[in-house]
């Protein structure tokens, strides 16, 4: 899940995506790991053949696969990988993020320059380039953005991006091409909070707030006016979407792939063949039993790095979402047993390869917010038995625990077609099996899981990862009792006090010796309470196909989160 609170791009609302392919923070270091380029991603001479192939040129469509449908492209509520996969090809946001985590203006950016922030940091002056238009010809104003800050922050409309943006105390219009941003308070990550894209105003400003996300408008192609290179031409629900260069895109920078098709196959390992067969010409998330495959294919550019990526298990708090209203984990002995029963590092050497990192908060490791403090579960059954002793659980007559007359069993859901959840899921059920929990995995197709269950927080515990948007360490969204749905990305119904606190202090001040210090607190207390089961940092190598060409500058960079259209606007096929 694209945490839409964390490390996604610069592509619609700057929140964490759910992960689905595998949504909060980018790894600074992260771009250390910048891809080589390779003999298919290279430099073009400048006395090369206009047909050689390493000249850019204009056309042809590039095939990209995925196993996950979209949801909707309305950046007021993209917040899953599909989804904001195609929003980035559809809009233009205000900044970008160049290959360091830092906001830019590009030539694809809608801002002309960097905001001017006021001395006390809580004024931001952001200046509009005075060409960009939608794609119905009408231009892009600072009414546009001044409607998508006020509306996203509207709790009627339930945008994932409010916590992004609910610090604006309100947005002001200098003219058509300008305006002046006020913050009720001084919040250090807000220059990450600039990478929305803007919707519309003329198009939904008449839209009551409470029927926004049932609008058309992000879900029917015809009905949705875009801001980015390509429009959106096609929709066949779960086989393919398709946009195309629009011919009046106003950047100075122009498209050159004339159309994209964005596949949607059964699972990854179809995926993958496609792929060695030259059916897609990139696949965005080869799973690691499939690599050594590809590696042998010399006409595919595997693209590797660091990621801003990372998966959990997440307990959902509500009674309401489980048998007679009972919560077997409610309990933190509870909840600090089944983390020592886990045998985390054997996913990372087993499933993973030995190509993730275990993660004990929402802090990605290698980051200045990476913290010692944060507690580390060991596997250790033995200790994971005791403990669940002490909470009061015995075995029933099926070895199975029980409780108040209640056994130790719960559902645990996850997106079906994605190899390495299927893989986890069934080590998660064996290890817990081994102390006497019960666990149902349940795979369910991925864009009616975040539809019906995820947003509304309907679900008893799932699988699942988020994507981090930006590098700050800010995970308020997540996890703040500030954000239960519809209005936020807290769906697991986590509420405490401490941790609410903590993340105000985080970003109530810029230096950030002092916020380490409070991040410090904050991983302490998350680890030991465990509203996650934090599991693991991990990668999506992407394989490209031969006819792709980028620059070294424009290749995929694989910390961002649509790192692998990193610069697509610059790309080109050979055929």
């Amino acid at each position: 899940m694209s945490r839409q609170a964390k490390y996604l791009l610069a592509l619609c609302m700057v929140v964490v995506l759910l992960a689905g392919c595998t949504s909060k923070n980018n790894d600074p270091k992260g771009a250390n790991d910048t891809p080589k380029p390779t003999d298919s991603a290279t430099t073009a001479p400048t006395d090369a053949p206009k047909d050689d192939g390493n000249t850019p040129k204009a056309g042809g469509t590039l095939t990209v696969s995925t196993f996950s449908d979209i949801v909707s492209v309305n950046p007021l509520f993209v917040q899953d990988t599909a989804s904001g996969d195609i929003n980035y090809l559809l809009y233009a946001a205000l900044y970008n993020l160049d290959r360091s985590g830092n906001i830019v203006a590009e030539p694809w950016s809608l801002a002309a320059e960097l905001p001017e922030i006021s001395e006390d940091g809580k004024t931001y002056t952001v200046k509009l380039k005075n060409n960009a238009k939608w794609s119905d010809g009408q231009p892009i104003t600072a009414d546009d953005v001044i409607y998508t800050i006020n509306t996203t922050i509207n709790p009627d409309v339930g945008s994932p991006g409010i916590a992004t943006l609910d610090k604006v105390d309100k947005a002001e219009k200098i003219d058509d091409y300008t305006l002046k941003i006020t913050l009720k308070q001084v919040f250090a990550p807000f220059q990450y909070s600039l990478m929305f894209s803007p919707v519309p105003a003329h198009i939904l400003k008449d839209v009551n707030p409470k029927d926004l996300q049932k609008d058309p408008y992000g879900k029917d192609p015809a009905k949705t006016v875009t801001s980015g290179p390509w429009k959106w031409t096609e929709w066949k629900t779960a086989q393919y979407i398709t946009v195309d260069a629009d011919p009046n895109y106003w950047g100075e920078v122009k498209p050159n792939i004339q159309k994209i098709v964005y596949k949607i196959y059964a699972d990854q390992n179809t995926e993958v063949q496609a792929l060695l067969k030259g059916d897609v010409d990139t696949t965005l998330a080869i799973p690691l039993t499939q690599l050594e495959a590809v590696k042998k294919n010399d006409k595919i550019n595997l693209i590797t790095g660091r990621t801003s990526s990372y998966e959990y298990i997440s307990f959902n708090f509500d009674p309401n979402n489980h048998p007679d209203k009972f919560v077997p984990f409610a309990s933190q002995k509870a909840r600090q047993a089944i983390a020592h029963a886990l045998n985390r590092q054997g996913m990372v050497d087993n499933v993973l390869k030995g190509s993730g990192a275990l993660m004990n908060s929402p802090f990605m490791p290698g980051s200045w917010a990476d913290s010692p403090e944060a507690v580390n579960y060991n596997y250790d059954a033995e200790q994971a038995k005791k403990l669940l002793a002490e909470d009061g659980w015995v075995a029933g007559k099926d070895g199975i625990l029980v409780k108040d007359g209640k056994r130790f069993s719960f559902e645990l859901q996850y997106n079906s077609g994605n190899s390495r959840r299927e893989q986890v899921s069934q080590i998660i059920q064996q290890n817990l099996k081994d102390v006497g929990i019960e666990v149902k995995p349940r795979a369910m197709d991925f864009a009616t899981w975040i539809d019906q269950n995820i947003t509304p927080g309907k679900y008893p515990a799932i699988l699942l990862g988020w994507q981090l948007s930006n590098p700050d360490p800010d995970s308020e969204s997540i996890f703040s009792s500030k954000y239960f749905p519809p209005a936020g990305q807290n769906t697991g119904w986590y509420k405490n006090e401490t941790l609410d606190k903590l993340w105000v202090d985080g970003y109530s001040t810029v230096d950030q010796a002092e916020r380490k210090k409070i991040y410090d607190q904050a991983a302490k207390e998350i680890s030991t309470d465990l509203p996650y089961i934090f599991l693991y940092q991990y990668g999506n190598p992407q394989g490209i196909g031969p006819k792709v060409k980028f620059a070294q500058e424009d290749a995929p960079e694989p910390s961002h989160q649509t790192g692998y259209f990193y610069h697509i606007i610059k790309w080109w096929l050979t055929e």
